[in-house]
């Protein structure tokens, strides 16, 4: 197993609460990449315990919203995780900064793997979150590990359709052609010159005239409250051959057969939030349920706790964690 720097003080952009324990963890996925995860526990919790592992946003590091939705779950009595996906973060694997629909799904299930290998987890008893762009990853998992038995995907994103087909689907297959030849001119530049391009990241500075979504990343990722030195998000983007890798491998193609519980949570105003609907449609079973969240935005799922309806997810966990 790879040795992580992790840091140990408290470096997240939430306070710290004193009703849970909170250490740091790592577990391998089965690429052999070694991940990075906050744990929280809650105080006096009598084990076996429900647990719930979770990431996100996309480019997002556990320091933000994952660690936030992960404390806070804690606070209401499970044993949760928030961890780095691989290539990011405190987390391990080379080269820095690529993200990956099959890599990343994995993600998911190695955390669970970890949560089962802790004998204060009830193994019947597992959940997962992900958070924007993790809601497609976490969708994706769940297709897949049936050992997961209750989902919540929170602003969802579906990382392999925006990559495919821009933003409101707007690119048909000339633009989708055109892109391609752009990103593999810049894999030739970097085999050249032994680098890897960055691509994506929260453009800066701020055109005015910038659409009121990209001013609301903005806001969260290059200001106090949602910056963070290690988000992805906040600085310089992900390598290139991660838009083409998601452009060519699409998520959710089994997500019509998950069995388990899913709660899908979308804002009203939110711009992805079709992201939400479509997939939505896709699940079958009456164990699925979208929510969608009068007046919020997209960002507002983020952190906005008078948004986030953590009353609910709790109930859901209860539910189908039992």
């Amino acid at each position: 197993m790879e040795n992580l720097k992790m840091t140990e003080e408290w470096d997240k952009v939430f306070p710290q609460s004193d009703k849970v324990k909170h250490s740091k963890v790592t577990f391998r996925n089965r690429y052999g990449i070694t991940l990075a995860a906050d744990l929280y526990i809650p105080n006096g919790a009598s084990a076996p315990m429900a647990a719930v592992a979770v990431s996100g946003p996309f480019g997002a590091v556990k320091e933000q919203a994952s660690g936030l939705y992960a404390q806070t779950l804690a606070e209401r009595g499970f044993l949760t995780i928030a961890f780095d996906p691989s290539y990011t973060g405190e987390s391990g694997g080379e080269p820095r900064y690529v993200a990956s629909p099959d890599i990343n799904t994995e993600d998911f299930c190695a955390a669970v793997d970890y949560l089962l290998t802790r004998d204060d987890v009830d193994p019947e008893r597992i959940g997962i979150l992900g958070i924007c762009g993790w809601g497609g990853m976490a969708l994706n998992a769940a297709a897949i590990d049936t050992r997961i038995k209750a989902t919540v995907a929170s602003t969802m994103y579906d990382m392999s359709r925006v990559n495919a087909n821009g933003y409101f689907d707007s690119m048909d297959a000339d633009a989708r052609y055109a892109l391609r030849q752009q990103l593999n001119a810049q894999r030739t530049e970097d085999a050249r010159s032994g680098s890897y391009a960055r691509a994506g990241g929260v453009v800066d500075p701020l055109p005015e005239d910038a659409p009121q979504f990209v001013k609301d990343y903005y806001a969260y990722y290059k200001t106090p409250r949602g910056y963070h030195v290690r988000s992805l998000n906040s600085n310089d983007g992900w390598n290139v051959t991660s838009a083409l890798s998601f452009m060519n491998m699409p998520l959710l193609a089994y997500s019509g057969e998950i069995r388990s519980a899913v709660l899908m949570i979308h804002g009203e105003k939110a711009h992805s939030r079709y992201f939400s609907e479509d997939a939505f449609r896709r699940l079958a079973g009456d164990n699925k349920e979208l929510l969608i969240i009068p007046g919020a935005s997209h960002v507002d799922l983020y952190d906005n706790m008078e948004a986030i309806p953590f009353d609910r997810i709790e109930a859901f966990y209860r539910e189908y964690l039992k």
